[in-house]
């Protein structure tokens, strides 16, 4: 005999709510910057949460460019292992924070501000 799915309403609805105001503390939200605002934390912190993985080889990159292929394989691996969890934590706190203005102006918390920062091309010195 088959079930009816009865009951499973709820959830969606709860999920849907919430969903809601998280929409709307975002755009009640200040933004103390024309560059930077709640928006664009959360989405900071979707990127850092969903691709901190790209923080190995974007350090592996990093350091290839700085010291070499040696460093970039070796300590840039290394480095980017740390910066991985450190981006996965981070990423999780603008998330969960975005609504509110901490840090002030809605600045991001690590630098390159996105996962796939390590990737563009660096801005030649003048």
């Amino acid at each position: 005999m088959m079930r009816g799915v009865r009951g499973h309403g709820l959830p969606r609805a709860i999920l849907g709510a919430l969903l809601l105001v998280v929409f709307l503390a975002f755009a009640a939200s200040p933004a103390y910057s024309a560059e930077y605002g709640a928006l664009r934390k959360a989405g900071r912190g979707l990127a850092s949460v969903t691709m901190g993985f790209l923080e190995i080889p974007g350090n592996m990159v990093k350091g290839t460019r700085e010291e070499g292929y040696a460093y970039g394989l070796t300590v840039g691996f290394g480095k980017g292992l740390g910066r991985f969890v450190v981006r996965e934590v981070v990423g999780a706190y603008e998330l969960l924070s975005a609504p509110f203005a901490a840090p002030r102006g809605f600045v991001p918390l690590l630098e390159p501000e996105f996962p796939w920062g390590y990737f563009e091309e660096p801005s030649p010195s003048r």
